[in-house]
């Protein structure tokens, strides 16, 4: 059970944060360019008496936040990124940009990072109050959307000295971050020769070819890979509009998934070799460069069984009013499951059902600290993630009891960390145990830069 002081701290700063996570959804940043979401929470928290590092890794967006001197160091993994395309007024169950073409919060990390500051800042209160030892830190992590920050960060050794890390997501349901997929993002740079194509169609050599012709090889590629590793793609560039022009140069973005990091290493070399066969193909040459990469995540059996039972004791206090189940019928009839059978779902789900499907940098820090994340509700059933429903609600009360909930949640599972040693004992074993040997390392390499994608 929580300490009613804890329960009260939370309680008694909820406006605050809800203010925070209402301003973040209006500035809806995108990645690595998230400059005013990351300076507000910065100074918020300079204000409640931690101290801030700005520029961490050299990126302009990240920092972290320190406070306490003695005692194990818990680390909370925030974020604040928006997707592109995505602006939706807020409450507004019809389509409805704001701006069109602007970003909009789809993944909820306006919630995500506040929540996190929640608990940080509610853990720090209670520990100044109590005169209990223990370190937090705060890590405002930018671009987890396509741009990796974590995985960034964790190259540059910004998570070192951390003892565990916490985090939680925004989600239509209640659970654990139990698994993500590995997933490299990869583009492929095809340079032909430009001709005209009715003149001279033998001089050509079409680089717009050899990523269609790629895309055939990725195609049958999928007969001889694992049931459940993913490959997808996009045109970034298709060498120009002109159909009487052999297009001289022509790019395309793919997204390998696959449930551990050695396997996207494999499908990634193996998509190489299919991108170096469409060149030899068409007469082209092909250059690759990774862009991101996530790894999967890694669970401590201690830590999740930990996290499931805090994550169930704080989705137990949650009630949702009359107006609250009107306002999700309105999104569940415009979602994917109009048919959902509640509205909005309270249960918790169990760890073992999890499913893969998604990937996120979390999973670069769980390799190099015992970290653990929850799943709290923040949105009417059928909700689509990485959709404009999901931006409508973001301001929802709905959305912001999710992220007390989750904030609720990460305080017990920071504060059973602080107050048992054989606990935290048990954690670091049950660490070593899943990591069997292996040794993280990002797929990025060192020449890739922040932003760069």
């Amino acid at each position: 059970m929580m300490d009613e002081r804890m329960k009260n701290i939370i309680a008694s700063h909820e406006k605050e944060f809800e203010a925070v996570s209402d301003k973040i959804w209006d500035f809806a940043e995108y990645r690595f360019v998230e400059f005013k979401s990351a300076e507000l929470q910065a100074k918020f928290l300079e204000e409640r008496g931690f101290t801030v590092t700005r520029r961490l890794g050299g990126m302009e967006t990240a920092f972290k936040a320190e406070w306490g001197e003695t005692g194990p160091v818990i680390g909370f993994l925030g974020e604040f990124d928006a997707l592109p395309g995505l602006s939706q007024k807020a409450d507004c169950a019809e389509e409805t940009p704001v701006e069109k073409g602007a970003c909009g919060h789809g993944c909820g990390h306006h919630l995500l990072g506040t929540g996190c500051m929640e608990a940080a800042c509610a853990l720090a209160e209670y520990l100044r109050e109590t005169g209990r030892p223990g370190r937090i830190v705060y890590f405002g992590c930018p671009a987890e959307e396509s741009g990796a920050g974590k995985a960034f960060m964790a190259r540059e050794h910004c998570f070192d000295g951390v003892d565990f890390c916490l985090a939680w997501h925004p989600n239509t349901y209640n659970g654990l971050m139990a698994r993500s997929l590995a997933n490299a993002r990869v583009i492929f740079k095809f340079t032909g020769k430009a001709a005209h194509a009715a003149a001279m169609p033998e001089k050509g050599r079409s680089a717009l070819d050899s990523c269609e012709i790629m895309s055939v090889g990725v195609n049958y590629l999928r007969e001889h890979v694992p049931t459940d590793v993913r490959m997808h793609y996009a045109y970034l560039d298709v060498g120009g509009t002109a159909p009487n022009v052999v297009q001289p140069h022509a790019a395309v973005l793919y997204a390998l998934r696959a449930p551990e990091s050695d396997q996207v290493q494999e499908v990634y070399e193996r998509v190489c070799d299919v991108a170096k066969g469409a060149a030899l193909i068409c007469g082209t040459s092909v250059e690759e460069q990774v862009v991101s990469a996530y790894a999967s995540t890694l669970l401590p059996a201690a830590l999740r069984d930990l996290a499931y039972a805090c994550v169930k004791e704080s989705a137990a206090e949650v009630s949702y009013t009359r107006e609250e189940i009107e306002y999700a019928k309105k999104f569940v009839a415009a979602g994917s499951q109009p048919d959902a059978k509640e509205p909005i779902v309270t249960g918790v789900e169990d760890p073992a059902a999890a499913k893969m499907g998604g990937s996120t940098d979390v999973g670069d820090v769980s390799w190099l600290v015992p970290t653990v994340g929850v799943y709290t509700t923040t949105y009417a059933a059928g909700t689509v993630m990485h959709g404009w429903t999901a931006v409508a609600q973001g301001r929802s009360s709905i959305a912001k009891k999710g992220m007390h909930t989750a904030a609720r949640a990460m305080s017990r599972i920071a504060l059973a960390l602080l107050d048992d040693e054989k606990l935290r004992q048990r954690v670091r074993a049950d660490f070593e145990t899943a990591k069997a040997g292996r040794v993280y390392k990002t797929l990025i390499p060192d020449s890739m830069k922040p932003g760069m994608f």
